[in-house]
């Protein structure tokens, strides 16, 4: 299998499914793939998450349904002790509200198990690279209706740079797209952030599509 990324240092990894068989197969896909490193797997959420946060893996896949505990849970309890990495729900399905949930609790992507295995692995390299995988119409479905807020005032780069996130572009490809450095675009991206109360991609993504479409 070639590999997806371009970057010197592996992609480190940490799975968490309850379903033992899947675990197994995708161990095997991500094995042959020598830009990527599996720091730990479990089936258990309560060992998983000591050992999550002492490994600091860059991208977490995570299942919905762990048995004991939905994503919803385990995800609250993984924010609330500091943890900073990417992640990509890796599930058969999961219900609207709790897709909501995870959005706005900064997952990156939503992949659906019965994608094929090549899929994913694009999809694991794209999430850490920046990208956010989360299907726009599937998004504008589970969004709640509701009048919007008072919207803040945007520059037309924070609005050229949100339309880009909208188009899943990571921050080089928005560097590129302006002539500009990417710290530059994550000087813009900041300013998003205190601008909308966000603190993530993902959320910065939902709330564009959510609150600010007409103004993007």
């Amino acid at each position: 299998m070639s590999s997806l990324n371009t970057a010197t240092t592996p992609v480190r990894m940490y799975l968490l499914d309850d379903h033992a068989l899947f675990r197994e197969g995708l161990l095997r896909l991500l094995a042959a793939d020598p830009a990527l490193e599996v720091v730990g797997q479990s089936g258990n959420p309560s060992a998983a998450l000591s050992e999550i946060l002492s490994t600091a893996p860059d991208l977490l896949s995570l299942d919905y349904d762990l048995g004991s505990e939905t994503a919803t849970q385990f995800m609250g309890a993984l924010r609330e002790r500091g943890f900073t990495g990417r992640v990509l729900l890796v599930t058969a399905g999961l219900p609207d509200a709790d897709a909501l949930r995870l959005i706005r609790m900064g997952i990156s992507g939503i992949f659906h198990k019965q994608n094929t295995p090549e899929d994913l692995h694009r999809a694991i390299f794209e999430v850490a690279a920046g990208r956010v995988l989360i299907d726009q119409e599937y998004l504008q479905a589970i969004v709640a209706a509701g009048q919007p807020p008072e919207l803040p005032r945007f520059t037309e780069r924070e609005r050229s740079t949100m339309r880009l996130l909208l188009q899943g572009k990571a921050n080089k490809e928005i560097a590129a797209e302006f002539g500009v450095s990417e710290s530059a675009v994550k000087a813009t991206l900041q300013q998003l952030f205190s601008k909308t109360g966000v603190r993530t991609r993902s959320q910065l993504v939902l709330l564009a599509i959510e609150k600010y479409r007409d103004e993007i």
